[in-house]
This record gives C-alpha cells, structure tokens and sequence, in this order.
C-alpha cells in the first residue's frame, strides 16, 4: 500500500481542508471583510453578475439533473443488454432441444410409417397370442407413455422459446426506447452547459473572477451557517474499513475534471466519483444519485461518518462523499474538478450509506 493510501481518514481529511481552508469557516467565524460599498454607477454592474451566477447556477443544476437522466438511461440499458445476451443463450439451448425432440418425433413417425401406421407395441397387442399379449403390455404402456410424454416435451419447448422469443423482443424494445431516452438527455446536457458557458464568455475576466468570488461566499456562507447549527457536536462516527477505502479512492481523485457522464478513471461526474469510489471499496451501489438516494439506508446527519454520501438538492441531483471535519469530496460541475468542499455549503437532503 502506498503512503498516500496508508494515511488515516483524520490525516486526509485534514490535509483536505487545508486545501479548502476558503471554503470552511468555522461556527462564529466572520466571513472575508466586505468590499468597500460599491459607487451608484456600480452597483447595477454587481447586481447584474448576481442575477448571472443564480442563472449559471439554475443551468448546471439543470444540466445536473439531465445528466442522471442520461447516466440511469445508460445503466438500464447495460442490464438490457445482459439480459438479451442471456435469453440468447437460452433461446439456443432450447433450440438445440427442439432439434433433438423433432430429430426423435420423426422416428417415431417414420416407425409408423414402416409398420403402416400400427406401433410395433400395438401389433403385439393384436397378435391374438395370450401369453405375448401379457408379455408386452408392459412395453405398450411405456412406448405410449414415451410418445405421449415426447409430443409433451415438444410443445412444451416450443412454447418456451416462443416467450424467449417475445421477451427477447420486449428487451430490445426498451433497449431502444433506452437509447431514445439517452439522446435527449444528452442534448439537454449539452444545451444546458453550452448556455451556462456561452453566458460565462460574455464576461470579462474582472467580471468572471467577481463571479467566481460570489460563487464561493455563497458557499462560505451556507456552510457557515451550517457549521453555527453545532451539527459537528453531535458528529462523531468512525469510518469502518470500507469506508476508509472508499475515502481513500475518493481522495486521490482530487484535482481530476469534472465531465458529466463520466465515471473514471481520468475524469468524474459528481455520482461518477461515487459509484467508483465505493466500487473500489468492495460495495456496488446505484450509478446515479438520485437511485443512491433511493436505495441506500437513509442516515441521520448526526449519525454521518466518512464514507457516507450527502445527498443534495430536493430532487437529489448531486451528491458529495463525507470526509469527516464538516467537509465532503465532489466532483462539483462542468469546469471544475473534484475538490473538498464543505458539507454544509448547498442544500442537504439527506445522507445515505453504502455499507449499512
């Protein structure tokens, strides 16, 4: 194990936070000090970019949401496509075992055909004999019960493969429809993130790293506020050994880009990072976060430790992992990489836990 991997959860939280020291402000601490008071001539400028950060915002939460569209699409469409791969396989055996029942109910009728028709069994039954009539009336039983049991077989598998066949069919039509659901997601994505940089290019560069400035005292202060709640009191949990793992994997992402739909190992959606980390962790979970939200057990935030993941946003479109110390790992929106933040710094919905 590397030294970087060998590290506690404690050590990396707070070499994390040392990165991220802007972002989390503890209880009761002021934020920066404010700029001096803008002149008249200003202020609708600053107004302005305010009105420009909550619409940026609006379209890469939009493009958020499109994206777990896109990603669910895509993961029902892997499960489709191993089903299909697997009613395959058994539409091929049953085939095969159809052949076999024709192969054996065409010598039974070409048996027939040499006997003009009459079973051998049924030739000694009407042999006039007694004793060869007692002697193979057993036989007849069970050549009767072998046809009958064969014209059984036959039916019964051509059905079978007749239900393959329609839910092989049924497959590759939501498989389709899939793929449908999957395009349109994919221009929203794009159409969203297209809008939200196209409106970030009409700024100069004073004007986006005044932009880039409001973005982060709108965290600092939801965090802040958070932090002022006393909640990390009451958090104390320890990470179990798969969750330091998932911590682990987490960490070592850190400064890898943010692109939507992507979920490793050069580059990270925000459930992307995730799903892999916990993958890496030895636990499969839900690609998406909303089907993470679904679920996973629900925990109590004063009952969070590092591993847990901090579900966001009423229509739970983002998702961050919990590091402990107020603060997560995410892989945060177009433009960005995957960074620590703080825990509090957007709208929590509720934590879950892969490994409950």
């Amino acid at each position: 194990m590397s030294k970087r991997n060998s590290m506690s959860v404690a050590q990396m939280a707070a070499v994390a936070l040392v990165c991220a020291v802007t972002v989390l402000a503890a209880p009761g601490t002021a934020l920066a000090a404010p700029t001096p008071t803008p002149s008249p001539s200003a202020t609708p400028k600053s107004t302005d970019l305010e009105a420009v950060r909550k619409k940026i915002d609006k379209l890469y939460h939009d493009a958020a949401v499109a994206t777990d569209e896109y990603n669910a699409a895509e993961e029902k469409a892997d499960q489709q496509s191993v089903e299909i791969v697997k009613l395959a396989k058994k539409i091929a055996v049953g085939q095969q075992k159809l052949d076999r029942l024709k192969k054996s109910a065409g010598a039974v009728a070409r048996e027939q055909y040499r006997t003009g028709g009459i079973p051998r069994e049924t030739q000694f039954l009407l042999s006039g004999d007694p004793q060869q009539f007692l002697d193979n009336a057993g036989r007849a039983y069970q050549g009767q019960q072998a046809t009958k049991n064969l014209l059984s077989q036959l039916t019964a598998t051509q059905k079978e493969l007749g239900e393959y066949a329609d839910d092989a069919s049924a497959k590759w039509k939501e498989l389709d429809e899939g793929a449908q659901r999957k395009a349109t997601a994919k221009k929203k994505v794009e159409r969203q993130i297209e809008e939200a940089q196209k409106l970030e290019s009409t700024l100069e560069k004073k004007e986006r790293e005044r932009l880039r400035k409001l973005e982060e005292e709108a965290e600092q202060k939801a965090q802040t506020a958070w932090l002022s709640s006393g909640v990390l009191k009451e958090i104390n949990g320890r990470a179990t050994a798969s969750g330091k793992k998932a911590v682990q994997f987490a960490t070592a992402q850190l400064g890898k880009p943010y692109v939507w739909g992507a979920e490793g190992p050069k580059s990270y959606d925000c459930s992307g990072l995730t799903s892999q980390a916990w993958a890496a962790a030895g636990h499969g979970i839900p690609r998406t976060s909303q089907e993470q939200w679904k679920q996973l057990k629900h925990i109590d935030i004063d009952d969070m430790r590092p591993g847990d993941l901090i579900i966001y946003h009423d229509d739970a479109s983002h998702v961050g992992m919990y590091i402990g110390d107020g603060a997560i790992i995410h892989a945060p929106r177009p433009g960005r990489t995957v960074t620590v933040a703080g825990a509090g710094s957007m709208a929590i919905l509720g934590v879950v836990r892969p490994d409950a």
